[in-house]
């Protein structure tokens, strides 16, 4: 288990990135919030989802929990548009399958798509801003 005090690494990229932030609410149910873990886990995560995200763009993509609470961070190329990106995540194979299976665990309408559950947040505060 990793030790939440020593952080994350962060990877750097060739070019410039552009950053996307979201969130998402689980069902307060911890079965069901173990079991969205394990899908999540290496030994857990489909290969043709994790093959959809780097094709759809994607240069990182991480989630945190906290309670019910999902945030992900998204890593994009800076030229890349997030709409576009989401489209072609969303026309892989297999991604239907995987947001009909992970829709049980959410707080959202089962029939929404993966752009339409998670939802973008704004930033409030960065230290470098002036």
């Amino acid at each position: 288990m990793e030790n939440l005090n020593e952080g994350y690494p962060v990877r750097k990229f060739d070019g410039p990135t552009r950053r996307y932030c979201q969130t998402l609410d689980l069902r307060d149910d911890p079965e069901l919030i173990s079991e969205y873990r394990r899908l999540h886990s290496r030994e857990g995560i489909w290969a043709e989802t994790l093959e959809a995200i780097r094709q759809a763009g994607v240069l990182e993509m991480e989630i945190y929990l906290l309670g019910t609470r999902l945030f992900m961070i998204v890593e994009l190329p800076a030229d890349a548009s997030w709409d576009d990106v989401m489209g072609r995540m969303a026309a892989m194979p297999r991604q239907a399958e995987w947001e009909a299976l992970t829709a049980r665990f959410q707080q959202a309408s089962p029939e929404a798509s993966s752009h339409e559950k998670w939802r973008l947040m704004e930033r409030i505060f960065h230290v470098y801003d002036e």
